[in-house]
């Protein structure tokens, strides 16, 4: 069977003989072509992470966030386009701003990670729009704990102890199977998801990042979505560079 499209990535709605959807494919693409994004399950939360490639000196620092909140317990990181990544932010949004009106209650984490990849799976169905270009990583805590998701351009989701997408996911996902997976604490998970994104930035030496780094956890931040303190952040970064500038030096 063909390796590509031959008219067959044409529409979003035709596969190809050998089953393929190329333009889920072409969307995986955009993914793996943008900054890597982590998330790390710890013993009372999750840390999410992502290295957000600065495009020119121009730009204004903190701007063009792609870690989010979605409701108060639940944060969104994602690799790929802009663009897409807020549009998928905002049906999150109205998904559990809808069930806190019916329900009297916040979402799920499993609820709204179910709900949004059905939103994700049904732009994979019709000629008349084209898949998402991200992959995101759906981070918080509930009543039954914390829970860590990842969703794919074609709407499908599992769920993860520690997930990386994006340029880097191998070698982020390398490192991240030497934590002690998810018994790490929440502060412990936040310096080692910097130390993960330096890593993975190996490959992207030439470009200039900012470290987003947040967190939800129950002791920590009393189970709400925050990004983390300015103190924190700064050390993880200091503790990431100091590692980062050690292996350089032992490869020399």
């Amino acid at each position: 069977m063909t390796s590509i499209g031959t008219g067959y990535d044409l529409s979003n709605s035709v596969f190809s003989p050998d089953g393929r959807n190329f333009q889920v494919e072409y969307a995986s693409k955009a993914v793996e072509a943008d900054g890597t994004a982590i998330g790390i399950k710890c013993k009372d939360g999750v840390v999410l992470a992502v290295e957000k490639i600065v495009s020119s000196k121009l730009l204004v620092p903190g701007a063009n966030k792609k870690i989010q909140t979605v409701d108060k317990h639940i944060g969104v990181a994602y690799s790929g386009l802009t663009p897409d990544g807020r549009h998928f932010v905002s049906q999150g949004r109205s998904d559990a701003y809808s069930w806190r009106g019916l329900y009297k209650v916040p979402i799920s984490v499993t609820s709204l990670t179910d709900r949004l990849a059905g939103y994700v799976q049904a732009y994979t169905l019709y000629s008349s729009v084209r898949p998402f270009g991200i992959s995101a990583i759906i981070g918080g805590v509930d009543a039954s704990g914390p829970h860590l998701y990842t969703i794919e351009p074609s709407g499908a989701y599992w769920g993860y102890l520690g997930a990386a997408t994006g340029k880097g996911r191998q070698a982020a996902k390398s490192e991240l199977e030497k934590l002690d997976l998810p018994n790490i604490s929440a502060k412990d998970a936040v310096k080692a998801a910097a130390k993960i994104i330096y890593a993975a930035h190996d490959d992207s030496k030439d470009k200039d990042f900012e470290l987003e780094i947040s967190w939800v956890s129950a002791s920590e931040t009393g189970g709400l979505h925050e990004f983390v303190p300015k103190e924190l952040l700064e050390e993880a970064e200091r503790l990431a560079k100091e590692e980062d500038e050690d292996e350089e030096m032992e490869e020399d």
